[in-house]
């Protein structure tokens, strides 16, 4: 008898994207890494924040602009005090928003490495031959989806493909050609594997 196997996993981009600057004291373009540090200017009722950066060779900081002429009065009491206070969650939020850094410097370094908390989901019957993986990402990643299943499912990205070309892989809502790009929060992909003969190590490996 067959069965699903459902699990989800928690996916955790370990490293933060690093903008590209050109750093007048090294007099190349260096890469920068995130502080975790705001600095809070006011001016009177004004209030501008930025997210500081730090080249990796020499140290020189770097501004990334959060908040801009902002009255205080407009700013929650509650993030005041997160920036005030240099909290830990909302400098990495703000530093894998790789959408807003590409908008201030153009280019950014990204960097694939994750960590992946894996969970079953309801009770499976041991016979189970279908896996089904539920992605939640805390950040978006540049890791591809097939580099991802590899990783964690000790597969071949060839394997993984030639499963998706035969219709046994099968993402939602992505569909083809979805192996080859960035994973994405939400995507659901099913894996038959009644006929592979090694079903129950990958089904291990997945979390089951």
């Amino acid at each position: 008898m067959s069965g699903y196997l459902c699990i989800h996993w928690a996916i955790t981009p370990e490293t933060a994207p690093r903008p590209l600057i050109n750093c007048n004291r090294c007099g190349t373009v260096k890469a920068y890494r995130c502080s975790e540090k705001f600095r809070v200017n006011a001016n009177g009722k004004r209030i501008d924040v930025w997210l500081i950066y730090r080249c990796i060779d020499c140290d020189s900081s770097w501004n990334f602009g959060i908040l801009e002429r902002c009255n205080r009065r407009d700013i929650e009491p509650a993030l005041l005090r997160a920036l005030e206070g240099n909290d830990p969650a909302l400098a990495r939020r703000h530093a894998f928003d790789v959408a807003a850094l590409r908008s201030r410097v153009g280019h950014v370094e990204e960097f694939p490495d994750v960590a992946v908390h894996k969970q079953r989901l309801g009770d499976t019957r041991e016979s189970a031959t279908v896996l089904e993986l539920k992605l939640g990402l805390e950040m978006p990643t540049s890791l591809r989806l097939d580099r991802l299943l590899a990783n964690e499912l000790g597969m071949s990205r060839s394997r993984l493909q030639a499963l998706e070309d035969r219709r046994l892989l099968v993402i939602d809502p992505d569909g083809a050609k979805a192996l080859r790009k960035p994973a994405r929060h939400g995507a659901t992909i099913r894996i038959d594997l009644v006929a592979e003969p090694d079903r129950q190590a990958i089904i291990s490996a997945a979390g089951g």
